[in-house]
C-alpha cells in the first residue's frame, strides 16, 4: 500500500509523493516562548514526532525545521511586566521547551530557528511583497493586501465574498470574522518599549505570519513537501503564510498541510479556570511515567480529538507494563528450535502496522497490530512453543516499531543500596525457609515500586513504571 495522508488544502487523502525522490522536507510549527507548554501543546509536537519517524521508517532521508517564535505580542508583554529583555524572558522556556522534547524521547529537528534571529530574512520578503503591490505601507507598519491574492482561503475554505475584507488587523492572533489585511511589520510605538530592530524598511518588529514564511523557505526553500501544526493555525495562521510567501515567490508554497486535532481534558477545553490544564511538569511532579504520558498523547489518530484523562493515563501506564513484561519474558527463553508459526505472527504484525500508519497516520490500527501479536504469542508461550530464535525475531520486530513509536523500550534499570541489600536479606530468609521474613521484605520492596518474581533460575525483580 502507498502512503497516503489527508490534505488540509484538499480535504481528501492523496498518496504522498515527495518532489526531490527519497527526500522529504518539512516545517513544523514550534512552540510560542512565553510560557511553559502545555500537553495539549505536546500532542500537535508528538503527532509530528510520530510523521518525522515514520518518513524514516519508509526510508526517506527527512528535513524537519521546527521553529521558535520569541517574538509576539504575548512574549513582549510578559517580558515588560517582568522589566527583563526579550532575551531573558524567552531564554529559561526555550530550555524547558528542549528538556521537555527530551523526557518525550522526541527526536531532534535539524534545525529550530529562532524568529529573533532572522529579522532580515523577512525584511527581504516584505520587501518583495511592496514591490510587487501585494502590500502596503500605513503609519510606519506594513500590511499584506489580501485582494491581490486571489486564492485566499482556500486552505481554510472560507468565501471572502461573505466577510469583511480591506479593514486592517495588527494583532498577531484574531477570529476567523476578522478577515482582514494583516500585519506584515509592526511599526514601533512607545507601547514595545526598547525592543524593535531598524531596518530597510522602518523600525520596528515582524508580524507573527511572516516569521514562520522567512525561516521555513530559508531552510527548505521557496517550495517544499509537508507543513504541519495544529487545527488552531489553519486560520489565520497557515493561510497568512500561504498567502504571503506565494505572492513574493510566485511559486506553490507547499504540497501537503496536515493539522493535528485539540486536545480535551475530562471532555472539556482544557483551562486553568476548569482546574484541567496540565504542563508535563504538573504531570511528572504527580509521579507519572513520561513514557506513558507519550502512549497516551499517540494512541488517538492525529484527526480525531483526543480526551485525556488521569484515568487514561493509568490505562496507558498498565499497557506499557504488559508490553515490557512481554519482552522480559521472551529474552529469558532458551528453548532450541524454531516455530513457523512465530514467523507468521511477526509477518501479519508487521503488515497490519504498516497499512495502519501507511494510511494517513493511524496509530490506533498500528498499535492493535502490536497487541494482537503479544496475545498471539503469549498463547504459545503458555504452551513452550517460543524458542529462544523465535523470541529474538519477535524482539527485532518490536524494536523496528520502536523505531515510529518510540516508547516501546524499555528503560534501563538499577537498584539502590538499600534495595540491594533487601533483596540479598530476602534471598538469605529463603534459604533459611524464613518464609515470614522473605514475604515481609517482598511487601517492603514492593512498597518501594519493586516487584520480585521466583523464578527456577532464582529471583528476578522489576520495577513498576
Amino acid at each position: 500500500m502507498s502512503l497516503v495522508f489527508f490534505n488540509t488544502l484538499t480535504r481528501q487523502k492523496e498518496e504522498f509523493v515527495p518532489i526531490e525522490s527519497g527526500k522529504v522536507k518539512m516545517y513544523t510549527c514550534g512552540p510560542t516562548v512565553y510560557d511553559y507548554p502545555h500537553i495539549g501543546n505536546y500532542r500537535t509536537f508528538l503527532f509530528e514526532d510520530l510523521l518525522r519517524r515514520y518518513l524514516k521508517y519508509k526510508g526517506f532521508q527527512v528535513t524537519q525545521v521546527m521553529n521558535l517564535t520569541d517574538i509576539d505580542d504575548k512574549i513582549i508583554i510578559g517580558s515588560q511586566k517582568k522589566g527583563i529583555s526579550l532575551d531573558e524572558y524567552t531564554a529559561p522556556y526555550k530550555k524547558i521547551f528542549f528538556e521537555d522534547l527530551n523526557t518525550l524521547n522526541a527526536e531532534a529537528s535539524e534545525f529550530y530557528p529562532e524568529a529573533t534571529k532572522h529579522i532580515k530574512e523577512m525584511v527581504k520578503i516584505i520587501k518583495k511583497l511592496l514591490g510587487k503591490k501585494h502590500a502596503y505601507e500605513i503609519e510606519g507598519s506594513i500590511y499584506f493586501k489580501i485582494s491581490t491574492f486571489p486564492e485566499y482561503g482556500k486552505l481554510s475554505k472560507m468565501n471572502l465574498e461573505e466577510l469583511k475584507v480591506g479593514t486592517r488587523v495588527k494583532a498577531d492572533e484574531y477570529e476567523k470574522e476578522q478577515v482582514s489585511d494583516f500585519a506584515l511589520w509592526k511599526a514601533w510605538d512607545e507601547k514595545d518599549g526598547d525592543i524593535f530592530w531598524e531596518t530597510e524598511i522602518g523600525k520596528g518588529r515582524p508580524g507573527w505570519h511572516i516569521e514562520c514564511s522567512a525561516m521555513s523557505m530559508k531552510y527548505l526553500g521557496e517550495y517544499f513537501d509537508i507543513h504541519t501544526g495544529g487545527v488552531d493555525n489553519i486560520f489565520p495562521h497557515h493561510e497568512n503564510e500561504i498567502a504571503q510567501s506565494q505572492c513574493a515567490t510566485g511559486k506553490k508554497f507547499v504540497n501537503f498541510w496536515l493539522h493535528a486535532e485539540h486536545l480535551l481534558v475530562d471532555n472539556k477545553r482544557m483551562a486553568k479556570r476548569y482546574g484541567n490544564f496540565y504542563t508535563l511538569r504538573d504531570l511528572l511532579d504527580k509521579g507519572w511515567y513520561p513514557m506513558a504520558i507519550r502512549y497516551l498523547l499517540l494512541s488517538t489518530y492525529y484527526r480525531q480529538q483526543l480526551n485525556f484523562t488521569l484515568e487514561g493515563l493509568e490505562a496507558a501506564k498498565n499497557s506499557l507494563q504488559r508490553i515490557f513484561d512481554f519482552s522480559d519474558q521472551l529474552e529469558t527463553i532458551e528453548k532450541e528450535g524454531k516455530n513457523p508459526q512465530a514467523e507468521r505472527l511477526v509477518i501479519s504484525a508487521k503488515e497490519k502496522f504498516e497499512a495502519g500508519l501507511d494510511d494517513d497516520l493511524n496509530v490506533s490500527i498500528g498499535l492493535a497490530a502490536i497487541f494482537d501479536l503479544i496475545y498471539e504469542v503469549n498463547k504459545l508461550l503458555r504452551e513452550n512453543q517460543v524458542s529462544k530464535t523465535d523470541a529474538q525475531l519477535i524482539l527485532n520486530q518490536m524494536d523496528s516499531f520502536d523505531k515510529v513509536l518510540g516508547y516501546l523500550k524499555k528503560p534501563e534499570e538499577s537498584l539502590d543500596d538499600k534495595a540491594v541489600q533487601l533483596v540479598e536479606r530476602r534471598e538469605k530468609a529463603r534459604q533459611d525457609k524464613d518464609w515470614q521474613l522473605a514475604d515481609k521484605i517482598r511487601k517492603q520492596l514492593l512498597e518501594m515500586g519493586i516487584i520480585l518474581e521466583d523464578t527456577s533460575a532464582g529471583t528476578k525483580w522489576k520495577k513498576k513504571i
